[in-house]
């Protein structure tokens, strides 16, 4: 099997090992979980998720592929909202992770696909995958809050 060139190897492993991490640490997961603001404001769960996926979107456009979702429709999740503000917004926990699972097999099948990076994209893109390690990491916190153990050992 022929390897892929170093730049698309190290965003697939990006893509796949940060989709582990979130979905380990949203495993058993209510909704009514996601729905918690640990003091009061802090970023619940639920806004995380659906703010990955709203940032995924990007990610998937910018390599050329459709958002799973309408921007406008979510837009709860963009960056720079007040969670807070808008959580009678927010979907369901379960529906959230199966939008996930749709960019995760997007974003996968993409990658796969490709022959080369386009030299102006390799900062977003690297841009968007730092974005998703540092909230993924958040989950891991959100899980012990919420009194469950953590998962990543």
């Amino acid at each position: 099997m022929e390897r892929k060139s170093n730049d698309i190897e190290i965003i697939k492993l990006q893509v796949v090992s940060n989709y582990k991490v979130i979905s380990m640490n949203i495993e058993g997961i209510s909704h009514e979980e996601s729905m918690i603001f640990p003091n009061g404001d802090a970023n619940c769960m639920n806004w995380i998720l659906g703010h990955l996926i709203y940032i995924r979107n990007a990610f998937l456009n910018i390599l050329g592929e459709e958002s799973v979702w309408d921007a406008e429709k979510f837009s709860c999740y963009n960056r720079g909202e007040i969670p807070l503000n808008r959580k009678d917004e927010f979907i369901d926990f379960e529906d959230l992770k199966s939008y996930l699972n749709k960019t995760q097999e997007k974003l996968e099948k993409k990658i796969d696909a490709l022959e080369k990076i386009n030299p102006e994209n390799i900062d977003d893109i690297a841009t968007l995958c730092l974005h998703e390690i540092y909230h993924s990491g958040q989950f891991g916190y959100l899980r012990r809050i919420l009194g469950k153990p953590g998962v990543i050992k």
